[in-house]
This record gives structure tokens, C-alpha cells and sequence, in this order.
């Protein structure tokens, strides 16, 4: 039998996030600034808001990976879960008053429009649509 080996992001300070074309893995490390997920969006061509140990959060990682996209990735603590799920309705414009609408762990936002879920990634990967969508936020090349 195999053994797994544990998936691992490099980590950078979230300051030193560059740029709206590329990306770098970020962590909360010292989270409590709720601002810093909206300038995570604004600032970056793919955003990955991902719960810690998600496995469906894990597919949408190497999904992007594997087209060549180096997304921010933004592990979110439990302790933090609340305050950046209110923040991300803020973002997309939901009052939060109700469960259905809003956002939910993976939460990829693509040229800072929340483009969605593990669902919404696949389908648009399985129907062609994802690249062009990537290319146009900046965050593919060729």
C-alpha cells in the first residue's frame, strides 16, 4: 500500500502579495484585519478562499496548478471562518441574512468577481470556458 504524502503551499506574508497578475500562496497568519480579504481580491487575478484540510478546497487547488495558475491561496482558520465569510458577502453584495447566498468554502474569485465553487471551477473547466477566463483576468499567458 501507498502512503499518502501530505500537500503542502508555500506561504508568504500576505503584504508581500504582488501584483494583480500573478499570485502567491497567503495565510492568515496573524489574522485581524478583515479588510485584507477584500484588498486580496482587488489586488489579485485568482483568489482561493479555502477552509484548512478541505478536500474539495484541495481540487480546486490543483486544478488551477495544473493549468499553470499560481493562485493566492487563503487558508482560513476556524477561529476566522465567520468574519471572512461576512467579509466575502460583503464583497459580492449579500446582505447575509440568509444561509443560501452565502459564500461557501472554496471561494474563487477570478479578476475580483467571485467566479464560485468547486462546481462552478469544474464546469467551467469540463466546458472550455475556465482558460479564456483565466487568460482574461491576467492570470494565464498563453
Amino acid at each position: 500500500m501507498q502512503k499518502a504524502l501530505p500537500y503542502k503551499d508555500w506561504f508568504a506574508d500576505t503584504t508581500a502579495s504582488g501584483g494583480r497578475r500573478g499570485g502567491s500562496s497567503t495565510t492568515p497568519a496573524g489574522f485581524n484585519d478583515v479588510d485584507s480579504v477584500s484588498r486580496l481580491v482587488s489586488e489579485n487575478a485568482v483568489v482561493v478562499f479555502a477552509r484548512k484540510d478541505c478536500c474539495m478546497c484541495h481540487v480546486v487547488k490543483l486544478l488551477l496548478h495544473g493549468h499553470g495558475v499560481n493562485p493566492t491561496v487563503f487558508d482560513v482558520d476556524e477561529a476566522y471562518e465567520d468574519d471572512v465569510v461576512n467579509e466575502l458577502s460583503r464583497i459580492i453584495g449579500v446582505d447575509g441574512s440568509g444561509n443560501a447566498t452565502r459564500p461557501q468554502f472554496p471561494a474563487v474569485f477570478v479578476g475580483g468577481e467571485l467566479f464560485g465553487g468547486l462546481e462552478n471551477v469544474m464546469g467551467a473547466h469540463i466546458s472550455g470556458e475556465l482558460v479564456p477566463r483565466l487568460r482574461e483576468a491576467r492570470a494565464l499567458w498563453l
